[in-house]
């Protein structure tokens, strides 16, 4: 016995030896994004008067509260050939003024002046869904030159682009979900709509500045020569135009006044009626050293849970029936949750045999979808732990229904009205992706482990296919690849599909709302309930499903 408990403690240090090499990197390019356009561009803005985006964000949240930071990565490694778009050129927190939980958007002026990227737009979009969905107060702390020329057709006119915004706006204020905009800095062309389509708009003496054409383009247009500030400045919106509501002295100033104006809202906490008690910390080992650190190894995700969860809270539910999946209700920071999660170890089902972990079975499909509706009937709030490979394939399954209990199991996550939260753990793979919630079915927050993977299908198996159809083009051209020339291809394949399912290629273009350190995974989830407790629940139902 002590052997194996010190074997046991060996694999568990060698466990969170792994995730924590993970972590590092990932962590370090956070960083680095956080940073925005670099010191010389935050000088910049600091002579200038100005503080910098996360520098407000800091003043404005409550001194000890802890915000949640959507899309830290967004952008990374993407523009490149336009000098690069560290954290999508705008910060985007959900955190906690006078105990009230908003979200707010801060424009990165160290980053191309502010302007708005595709992904700057994606992100600013992500911002307010979250306000929509969960009812709470958004913030818009305008600091910025407008769209980025050079990509103006991937940001001007579509649906999902700059003018959808102001499109929320409206319907936001239609919702009754309080919007304040602060304009510390330029507010330019369409977005000059934002703070005036806000509940209540500031402006800050000497930096900010409101104008649909600034004064050279009027000059270029109309032959009339005015210069910026008396065009749109503080004095001009807020004793003339009637623009602004608030002029304040500084950046100071403006963020105080935000949170006495915050302070006046009515508030409405858990008017969803989610059950929370007294939190109590996990029994298990640490979180971080549970996943093996060969990818491939199986595991014991019963183990995660005890990890994850309030100790002594886990109920689970059919434990013996559909094995691949584990169901079951328990308590996270004392809230109320239901699990679902797949089970990576190898399990035996009475009807099927062996069954291979991380696989979405026909029973454990039937089981789980039964569970999502049983967690929507009760008003229970749905967490999600993806380590999936797919679904079942082969005559077997086929001619069992998986397809029909899969669907099954789609429709009640795409129905369901609890809040969901999804943790991609491992391998988020094709349609297992979809069925264990993935980003297209609307998780209010969606976050990666360092460990995560997602794509149609893992790197070795795509790779083969991919060069498969390589080889079959080169033969048609007369060509034939020695055995070498073969394996060089499969490894540059393979190296640049891995690159494409790692989290932070997630991350950069918000498929994932956050890369998060394994320890943090609480937190957001307690952070997430706590948000969407400020939105009634709307009447679960599925329509029409097979059985």
């Amino acid at each position: 016995m002590p052997n194996n408990q010190s074997s046991q403690s060996i694999d568990a240090n060698r466990n969170e030896d792994a995730m924590r090499l993970l972590w590092a990197p990932i962590r370090d390019r956070i960083q680095i994004a956080a940073k925005g356009g670099g010191q010389k561009r935050i000088d910049k803005e600091h002579a200038k008067g100005k503080k910098t985006a996360r520098e407000r964000l800091q003043l404005l949240f409550d001194e000890h509260s802890k915000p949640i930071e959507i899309g830290g990565l967004a952008g990374e490694g993407m523009y490149q050939e336009h000098g690069g778009c560290p954290a999508g050129g705008v910060v985007v927190q959900i955190g906690k003024i006078l105990g009230r939980t908003v979200v707010a958007v801060a424009n990165d002026a160290t980053v191309k002046a502010g302007a708005w990227f595709p992904i700057t737009g994606k992100k600013n979009l992500r911002a307010q869904e979250i306000a929509m969905e969960n009812r709470i107060p958004i913030i818009y702390l305008v600091d910025s030159a407008g769209v980025f020329l050079p990509m103006q057709d991937e940001i001007f006119p579509d649906k999902e682009h700059f003018g959808r915004m102001f499109r929320n706006n409206a319907k936001m204020s239609a919702m009754g979900i309080p919007q304040i905009a602060a304009v510390m800095g330029s507010c330019v062309a369409g977005g000059a709509y934002l703070p005036i389509m806000s509940d209540e708009a500031l402006i800050v003496e000497g930096t900010g500045s409101i104008f649909l054409a600034g004064s050279f383009l009027v000059r270029a247009a109309i032959g009339e020569d005015i210069d910026n500030e008396t065009l749109g400045g503080a004095d001009t919106h807020s004793t003339i135009s009637g623009v602004t509501d608030y002029k304040c002295k500084n950046d100071d100033e403006a963020l105080y006044t935000i949170r006495k104006l915050i302070g006046h809202q009515r508030t409405e906490a858990n008017i969803a009626g989610f059950d929370q008690i007294k939190s109590l910390a996990p029994s298990g080992q640490g979180i971080c050293s549970v996943l093996p650190s060969e990818r491939n190894q199986p595991y014991e995700t019963r183990n995660l849970i005890t990890a994850l969860v309030d100790a002594d809270s886990f109920t689970e539910y059919k434990k013996e029936y559909g094995k691949t999946i584990i169901t079951g209700y328990a308590r996270i920071d004392g809230w109320s949750v239901g699990i679902v999660a797949n089970q990576r170890k190898l399990v035996k089902s009475k009807t099927d045999g062996m069954q291979f972990g991380g696989v979405i079975y026909s029973d454990s499909a039937d089981k789980s979808a039964r569970f999502i509706m049983n967690c929507n009937q009760k008003g229970i709030p749905l967490v999600f732990l993806q380590d999936v490979t797919g679904f079942m394939v082969g005559s077997r399954s086929e001619h069992g229904g998986i397809i029909k209990d899969g669907a099954k199991m789609v429709n009640a996550v795409a129905n369901s009205t609890v809040p969901k939260f999804t943790i991609i753990v491992g391998n988020s793979y094709g349609a297992g992706n979809y069925a264990m919630c993935g980003k297209a079915y609307d998780p209010r927050l969606i976050v990666a482990w360092p460990s995560a993977q997602l794509a149609v299908m893992g790197g070795e198996q795509a790779a083969k296919v991919l060069q498969q159809i390589e080889l079959a083009r080169l033969k048609k051209q007369g060509e034939k690849p020695n055995e070498a020339e073969q394996k060089k291809m499969f490894d540059a394949i393979e190296s640049r599909y891995t690159e494409q399912t790692s989290p932070v290629y997630a991350a950069a273009r918000l498929w994932v709302d956050a890369v998060i350190d394994p320890e943090e995974t609480r937190h957001w989830i307690s952070s997430g309930i706590e948000m969407a407790s400020h939105a009634p629940l709307e009447a679960f139902r599925t329509g029409v499903i097979q059985t």
